[in-house]
């Protein structure tokens, strides 16, 4: 499995419930993927989330947000845990 960083931009801004509701759904849809959602961050006034996912691919983590919520990422990075 490899690890990803995605980025996502909402017009208008987002909340963290409204992040916190989508991640949820991500949680209950990742297992058919085997995809793995750890964490998130969100930056409300821009509109900004950003995800750290486990997955075979990039776009199958995209695939779980698709079905889990609908707000694909227009940018994910293979990224590497530092220490």
């Amino acid at each position: 499995m490899a690890l990803f960083m995605d980025a996502h931009t909402l017009e208008g801004g987002v909340t963290v419930a409204d992040v916190a509701a989508a991640h949820q759904a991500d949680l209950q849809t990742q297992g058919k993927y085997g995809v793995s959602y750890l964490r998130y961050w969100v930056d409300e006034a821009a509109g900004k989330i950003f995800c750290l996912v486990e997955a075979p691919d990039a776009e199958t983590a995209n695939t779980v947000h698709r079905e889990a919520h609908g707000l694909v990422a227009e940018e994910i990075f293979t990224v590497v845990e530092g220490t």
